[in-house]
C-alpha cells in the first residue's frame, strides 16, 4: 500500500519524480550504514593511501634518476651558455628594477605582485597610493593631498628661464609646471565678461596656447584691438622680453592700463554679479603687475624702491595674504641687512594660525643663529655646554629642518642647485630649491651661520625617528612629496627624498643572482672540466630501481 500510494502521488506530480529518488537514496544510505559496508569502505581507503605512499617516492626516484642521467651527458659548453644566459637576463632585470626605483621610488616586481598577484592568491588587494592633488588645506599639514603653491619668487620666462635654455640646452620647466601656470593665468586674468571685449576674448585663447610664439602673437593681436589691454602687456613682459629692463617697460605699460581699468571697475562693481567678477579680475591683474614691478626693481638693484613697493602693496590689499608677498619682502630686507625689519615681518606672519613655509622657518632660524654663530665653536660648546641663546638657535634650526629637511643640503652645498620651478610643494624638494636659490647668499653673509647649521641640523632626526607617523612641532611629514616634486622639477635634477628609502629586496636579489651567475660563467669558461665535475657532484647518482621492487611496491 505504501508503494502504491507512493506511485500514485508520483503520477499525480507528473510521473516518476523526487519522492521515488528520495526513497532510493534512503535505501542506499541504510545499506551504507551497515557495519560490514563501513568496514569495506575503510579498507578501500587504507589500500589507496598505502598505494599512494609507496608509489609517489618511486616516481620521484625515477624522475630524479632521469634528471641525473641527463645532466651527466651535458658538455661544458652547455654549462657556460646556461650561466651566461642567466647572468645576462638577471642583469637586465636588475638594470630595469634600478631604473624603475630611481624614477618612481618603488620596485616594479613588488608593485606588480601587490596589485595583480596578491588578489589572485586570495590576499587583500592593496590600493595604490592616491596621486598628488590640490587641497585647500595648509601645506604643512600631514594630509593625504599635496597642495601645490605658486612660487612667490618665480623667475621670468623670457628673461631668465629662456636664457638658461639657450645657454645650456636644457629645459628648466616641466610640462606639468607650465600647465599649472596656464591654469593660474586663466583663473587670475579672465572672467565671464571677457566675451564682451574682443581683446579680452583673444587673451582668453592666448593663455590656453601651448606654444610661446602663439601666445605672443595673440598678445600682439589683442593690443591691435585695444592699446590698453593690460593682460597683453603682462604676457609680453613674461615671455617676449629677454632682459629684466625690457620686462619692466612692459609691466609699466601694463600698470598704466591696469590702473585705469581698475578705477572703472570700482565705480560699477555693484551693478551686477558680472561687474563684481570683472572687479576681482582687474584687482588680480593690478596686484600681479605691481608685484612683478617690485621684483624687477629688486633684480635691477633698486632694493629700497622694491621694499617700498611691496609694503605699499601689502597695505593696499591686506586680504591677499595668500599670495605670500611677505616672502618677497623678507628676501629684499635680508639683502638690505635690515634684520630688525625682518624680525618685525616674522612677528606678524610666523603665527601658529598661518601656513608655514621654508622662508618663514629658515629666516627665523637665521636670525637666531646670527646672535651666536660668530662665537660658536663645537669644541667649546661640548666642554661648557650650550648657552640660552645657543639653545634657542639650535631649536630654531631643528624646527626649520623638521618643516623642510631638504634645505640644509642645498645651503651647505652638498647638492647642486637648479633654477626654481614656477610652483613649489611646501615641505618638498621643490620648495627647498626655491628657498636656497634666493637665500643661500644671506646665510653666507652671516659669519658662522652655515657652520652652526652644519653642526646641528642632523640632530633633528633623532627627535623624529618615524617622521611619516609622528612629528615633533609639525604634522607628520607627508608621503606624497616625492611624486609631486618629480613632476615639478626637471628630469636632470636628482630629487631629494625624505626619509631615505631602503633598496627593495628584488634589487638586492637580482644583483646577487647576476653576480653569482656571472662568476659561474667565468669559472666554467676558465675551468670547464672542473665545473662539470662540480655540477655532477651537486646531483649525486641515484641507484636504478629494479622491476621486481616496483611491482612489489605497486
Amino acid at each position: 500500500m505504501a508503494e502504491g500510494s507512493g506511485s500514485g502521488s508520483g503520477s499525480g506530480g507528473g510521473g516518476r519524480g523526487p519522492p521515488a529518488a528520495f526513497r532510493r537514496w534512503e535505501q542506499l544510505r541504510r545499506r551504507a550504514a551497515a557495519p560490514w559496508a563501513r568496514g569495506l569502505l575503510a579498507l578501500a581507503a587504507g589500500l589507496g593511501l598505502v598505494y599512494a605512499v609507496l608509489r609517489v617516492p618511486v616516481r620521484l626516484r625515477d624522475g630524479l634518476a632521469a634528471v641525473t642521467v641527463f645532466l651527466s651527458t651535458l658538455t661544458p659548453k652547455f654549462y657556460f651558455a646556461l650561466t651566461v644566459t642567466s647572468s645576462f637576463i638577471s642583469g637586465l632585470i636588475f638594470v630595469f628594477e634600478w631604473w624603475h626605483f630611481r624614477k618612481y621610488g618603488t620596485s616594479f616586481i613588488e608593485q606588480v605582485s601587490a596589485s595583480h598577484l596578491r588578489p589572485l592568491l586570495g590576499g587583500a588587494e592593496s590600493s595604490p597610493p592616491a596621486p598628488a592633488r590640490f587641497s585647500p588645506g595648509d601645506g604643512a599639514h600631514g594630509l593625504a593631498e599635496c597642495k601645490v603653491w605658486r612660487n612667490p619668487l618665480n623667475l621670468f620666462r623670457g628673461a631668465e628661464y629662456s636664457r638658461y635654455m639657450w645657454v645650456t640646452g636644457k629645459e628648466p620647466l616641466t610640462y606639468y609646471d607650465m600647465n599649472l601656470s596656464a591654469q593660474d593665468h586663466q583663473t587670475f586674468f579672465t572672467c565671464d565678461t571677457d566675451a564682451l571685449r574682443p581683446s579680452d576674448t583673444v587673451m582668453q585663447k592666448a593663455w590656453r596656447e601651448r606654444s610661446p610664439q602663439a601666445r605672443i602673437r595673440a598678445a600682439r593681436q589683442a593690443l591691435e584691438l585695444n592699446h590698453d589691454c593690460a593682460t597683453a602687456y603682462v604676457l609680453l613682459a613674461e615671455e617676449e622680453a629677454t632682459t629684466i629692463v625690457d620686462a619692466e617697460k612692459y609691466f609699466k605699460q601694463a600698470l598704466k592700463a591696469g590702473e585705469m581699468i581698475y578705477r572703472k571697475s570700482q565705480n560699477c562693481h555693484s551693478q551686477s554679479p558680472q561687474h563684481e567678477a570683472q572687479l576681482r579680475r582687474d584687482t588680480n591683474v593690478l596686484v600681479y603687475v605691481k608685484r612683478r614691478l617690485a621684483m624687477c626693481a629688486r633684480k635691477l638693484g633698486r632694493i629700497r624702491e622694491a621694499v617700498k613697493m611691496m609694503r605699499d602693496l601689502m597695505k593696499e590689499f591686506p586680504l591677499l595674504s595668500m599670495l605670500n608677498i611677505h616672502e618677497n619682502l623678507l628676501e629684499a630686507l635680508l639683502e638690505l641687512q635690515a634684520y630688525a625689519d625682518v624680525q618685525a615681518v616674522l612677528a606678524k606672519y610666523d603665527d601658529i594660525s598661518l601656513p608655514k613655509s621654508a622662508a618663514i622657518c629658515y629666516t627665523a632660524a637665521l636670525l637666531k643663529a646670527r646672535a651666536v654663530s660668530e662665537r660658536f665653536s663645537p669644541e667649546t660648546a661640548s666642554k661648557r655646554g650650550l648657552s640660552t641663546a645657543e639653545i634657542n638657535a639650535v631649536e630654531a634650526i631643528h624646527r626649520a629642518v623638521e618643516f623642510n629637511p631638504h634645505v640644509p643640503k642645498y645651503l651647505l652645498e652638498m647638492k647642486s642647485l637648479v633654477l626654481p620651478p614656477e610652483h613649489i610643494l611646501k615641505r618638498g624638494d621643490s620648495e627647498a630649491v626655491a628657498y636656497a636659490f634666493f637665500h643661500l647668499q644671506h646665510w653666507k653673509r652671516i659669519e658662522g651661520a652655515l657652520n652652526l647649521l652644519h653642526c646641528t641640523w642632523e640632530g633633528t632626526f633623532r627627535m623624529i625617528p618615524y617622521p611619516l607617523e609622528k612629528g615633533h612641532l609639525f604634522y607628520p611629514y607627508p608621503s606624497c612629496t616625492e611624486t609631486a616634486d618629480r613632476e615639478l622639477l626637471p628630469t636632470f635634477h636628482e630629487v631629494s627624498v625624505y626619509p631615505q628609502k631602503e633598496l627593495p629586496f628584488f634589487i638586492h636579489f637580482t644583483a646577487g643572482l647576476c653576480s653569482f651567475s656571472a662568476m659561474l660563467a667565468l669559472l666554467t669558461h676558465q675551468f670547464p672540466e672542473l665545473m662539470v665535475v662540480f655540477a655532477k657532484a651537486v646531483m649525486p647518482p641515484v641507484p636504478p630501481v629494479s622491476a621486481p621492487s616496483v611491482l612489489a611496491c605497486s
